[in-house]
Parts: structure tokens; C-alpha cells; sequence
């Protein structure tokens, strides 16, 4: 239920909200129990429920626009040149691991959970639900309701626009120094 939650806030920004969502996809799953016929896929099967009482609560309230196609041009403006990895890479980073790892080791949840709200719709929901909750690619896509090849391609464009964004966060608090700043310190 935790986990529900969890997803629940990520989806409405919103602690009520999400509390109201959930309650009303518990009730949804209730009724439709005797419908589940693979009781090992209960939990894809109620992270769909979720999804579509956020979906439907959206729709209904016209504040934006739920799950229309999503039109990614400009969408973070990745051109697919950007790698964190290609920006963190330093010789001496190799022997203590992970270069990734070790620099979102460094960042915040807050200043993580931020740059995820901050996700356009469509790739915020791909990446909450595979990279937050431990979904696989194709328990996402069933709850999206969408391809698998659509959802590892949200995943990268959302990813893409993730580390953009925190590699920019990690410059403007000063936990990595830019290129140019690299050029003139030599």
C-alpha cells in the first residue's frame, strides 16, 4: 500500500489527492477482484487501477490534460548528445566505482523527486513506474496501456532529460565544476 501511495504522490503532487486516489482504486480493485484471474499479477494489476482513477480524475476535472499524445519536440531539449557519464568520467572515479552512482549518492531526494515532477506527463509515469517502482517493462506497459517500445522509449527520452537536469542542479550548487571551468583551472 506504501508503494501505492508513493506512486500516488508522484502522479498528483499532492499528499490529499494521492490519498483520494488511492482510496478510490482500492474500492475500484475490491469490485473487480473476481475479475483478476492471475493472482500473481496483483500488483501491475493495481498500479493499472491507479493509473486510470488518475487518468479518469483528470479527465474529469480539465485542469490538464491527462494522457493526450504527447508532442516531444523541445521536451527537455535533448538532442541525445548528453551523457552523465561522459561528464563525470575521470580516471581515478573507475577504481571507486560507479561514476553514476557515486555522483546521485551526492544529490538530495528532494532535489531527485523535484526533477522528476518536473518530467513532462507521459515520460514522469514511464519513469515512476519502472525506475521508482520496480516495475518491468512490460508491467508498465500494460498499466499504460501503451507499447513496450513506447515505454523503453519514454523511459530513455525521460532519463535523457533527468540527468540533464541534475547535471544542471549539481553545477548550480557547485558539486561539479562545468568544462569550462575544468579548461581554465589547467
Amino acid at each position: 500500500m506504501d508503494s501505492l501511495y508513493g506512486t500516488a504522490v508522484k502522479l498528483t503532487r499532492n499528499p490529499g489527492e494521492a490519498e483520494e486516489l488511492v482510496a478510490e482504486a482500492v474500492v475500484r480493485a475490491w469490485s473487480a477482484l473476481p475479475t483478476l484471474e492471475d493472482r500473481g499479477r496483483f500488483r501491475p494489476w493495481m498500479f493499472r487501477i491507479l493509473t486510470n482513477v488518475f487518468v479518469d480524475h483528470f479527465r474529469k476535472r480539465r485542469d490538464a490534460p491527462a494522457m493526450e499524445p504527447w508532442d516531444d519536440s523541445g521536451a527537455c531539449d535533448d538532442d541525445g548528445s548528453f551523457s552523465l557519464f561522459e561528464r563525470l568520467h575521470q580516471p581515478f572515479l573507475l577504481w571507486w566505482g560507479n561514476p553514476e552512482r557515486e555522483y546521485l549518492n551526492k544529490l538530495l531526494r528532494d532535489d531527485i523527486g523535484r526533477a522528476i515532477d518536473a518530467l513532462p506527463p507521459a515520460f514522469r509515469l514511464a519513469v515512476i513506474l519502472v525506475d521508482v517502482e520496480g516495475l518491468t517493462y512490460q508491467d508498465a506497459a500494460e498499466i499504460l496501456d501503451i507499447p513496450v517500445n513506447t515505454v523503453r522509449s519514454r523511459l530513455k527520452r525521460g532519463r535523457a532529460c533527468l540527468q540533464k537536469a541534475l547535471w544542471k542542479y549539481a553545477g548550480d550548487v557547485g558539486a561539479v565544476r562545468s568544462t569550462t571551468e575544468k579548461a581554465s583551472a589547467r
